[in-house]
């Protein structure tokens, strides 16, 4: 096991009063929550150590064993519900930085922006997240005072409780961010509504921000300060000023009114938090970048271990998924892996190279792959991709890796070498710099300091603050952030997502892309959830 990875996140394998998810109907419940984890199930702080755990495996994991069985979700293959994997593919796959080449199910028309409300993938990503904030709740309900005292936990395993409550509702408002992101106006519950037998209300997107917003202030200075010793994989507050700053950044998408303003105050929080950049950008995405100068810019991560946590989703797919054709996954740290599924379009190279000639780039976050090293493989691929469904079509990803800093092999799982030892960074000071410079711009103040430092370490020319506009921030998101899920939310909040202003081979169904549908710019709401609660109403124009 990493030494260092917090260990909270592998207790929840002995919780074994937990069970699965019901979403045969996508009313995303726990069963009969007495027998799951109500009544006698917490009797001292280890039972509530593991509860928190549970609740942090759910972004992470897709069961109760292993990399398969006992799924928490139903009705779709246990890999592609995976909480990551499912987040990933819904951001990812429909936007210029991504195209997979597996015809599994309706998994093509994300590749398009052609999906319908029956889509089995849109109902795993929106059951997971759903599910998550349900495996919060359920741990609210059993933690408060009154449950405490009962059991008799002293006043120092209360004051423990009470920090993991706080995470809690940390994770659940992230589960709601995604949902409100990708779905808009979706179902709502808290710890204070019934399980079972119940329709909740449907929130809009003005309401589910007005909540995040007021549990993430009220919990601020409950979570432990930023980089606590001994705290890595958990939120702690610069996790809460994140999730903030992404929620004002985006504001104007999801409410109607600009807070740009709000994004720089959280930033700078953060930027005052005591983080720096990693000296070197590929550290933050390969197997030990739990440690090292990668840990000084990662703000929340999702842990991984191939030992301990196997799954067929999160980095597993991430990684595996991306290598195929000529490349050698055993190069890459997993001898089991290379499925031969995803790759980028033209569209992403030509930020690095405008001719697609990755051989002469010299910004180090878009070099040619060679030897463990550099993102665009391109040996036996093509830069047009004339068949989505080739993967030989488009350039190969190697954005993360199952190696180590200094080239030796990540794990790998015992008893499958495909799973991985990667963490994913979901918010991480690299981000926070390009929000802070792009809500700068947009309040008059264009400034490149920040955007300096991530282009001084990826050997690329500085800019001055005229040169800072729109297009420049959202290519050097792109260049910075590429295949870390958040193309799609930075295309829609640029008008550029769907619409015929920017396209890119296959948007639209078109090998050179045409223009999309603005109902695509959110996700419909599953067509068996709308027909099982009757307080739901469909996404405009599904």
């Amino acid at each position: 096991m990493k030494n260092i990875k917090y260990s909270i996140l592998f207790v929840f394998l002995s919780s074994l009063f937990f069970t699965t998810a019901c979403v045969d109907d996508l009313d995303v419940e726990i069963e009969d929550p007495d027998e799951i984890i109500g009544g006698n199930a917490y009797q001292n702080l280890e039972d509530y150590t593991s509860g928190i755990a549970k609740v942090y495996a759910g972004l992470a994991l897709s069961g109760q064993q292993g990399s398969a069985g006992q799924g928490d979700i139903g009705g779709i293959d246990e890999g592609f519900g995976q909480y990551l994997r499912a987040y990933w593919q819904l951001q990812q796959l429909p936007t210029d930085e991504t195209k997979i080449a597996w015809n599994d199910g309706t998994l093509q028309t994300f590749n398009f922006q052609t999906w319908s409300s029956s889509s089995e993938f849109i109902n795993a990503g929106y059951s997971r997240f759903l599910y998550e904030v349900e495996l919060a709740n359920q741990f609210l309900r059993d933690s408060g005072d009154d449950q405490l005292n009962a059991i008799g936990l002293s006043d120092a395993d209360k004051a423990v409780v009470h920090q993991y409550r706080a995470e809690a509702r940390w994770l659940r408002a992230l589960g709601y961010y995604h949902a409100m992101d990708l779905f808009a106006n979706v179902p709502f519950k808290t710890e204070n509504d019934p399980v079972g037998g119940y329709y909740p209300p449907q929130y809009s997107r003005t309401e589910l921000f007005n909540y995040i917003e007021s549990e993430l202030i009220a919990i601020e200075n409950e979570m432990v300060a930023p980089r606590t010793a001994g705290h890595y994989g958990r939120a702690d507050r610069a996790a809460a000023w994140a999730l903030l700053a992404k929620m004002y950044l985006n504001a104007e998408v999801y409410t109607g009114t600009a807070r740009y303003a709000d994004c720089i105050t959280y930033c700078e929080k953060i930027m005052n938090g005591g983080y720096s950049l990693a000296a070197n950008y590929e550290n933050l995405f390969r197997a030990d970048n739990h440690q090292g100068d990668a840990l000084n810019e990662i703000i929340f991560a999702i842990p991984y271990d191939a030992n301990y946590m196997q799954t067929f989703g999160g980095m597993t797919f991430i990684i595996n998924a991306s290598i195929g054709g000529d490349a050698s996954p055993s190069e890459l740290g997993v001898p089991g892996g290379g499925w031969g599924g995803t790759r980028t379009t033209k569209n992403l190279v030509q930020l690095f190279a405008a001719d697609g000639n990755v051989n002469n780039v010299v910004d180090t976050r878009g070099k040619v792959y060679s030897s463990g090293n550099g993102t665009f493989f391109t040996e036996g691929q093509q830069l047009e991709m004339a068949d989505v469904t080739q993967y030989s079509n488009g350039f190969g990803v190697f954005k993360f890796k199952n190696l180590n800093a200094d080239g030796t092999a990540g794990t790998t799982g015992s008893n499958d070498a495909s799973q991985v030892s990667v963490d994913f960074p979901l918010f991480r000071l690299g981000d926070v710099y390009l929000m802070w410079t792009e809500a700068k711009l947009r309040t008059g103040g264009a400034d490149a300091t920040y955007v300096n430092l991530l282009r001084t370490r990826a050997n690329a020319s500085t800019v001055t603050a005229g040169q800072i506009n729109d297009q420049f921030i959202l290519d050097e998101r792109g260049r910075e952030l590429y295949w870390e899920a958040t193309r799609r939310t930075d295309l829609v909040r640029f008008g550029k997502f769907t619409g015929g202003t920017y396209v890119w081979p296959w948007k639209g169904q078109s090998p050179e892309g045409t223009s999309t549908d603005a109902k695509y710019d959110i996700y419909p709401l599953p067509v068996a959830d709308l027909s099982a609660n009757p307080n739901l109403t469909q996404n405009p124009g599904y």
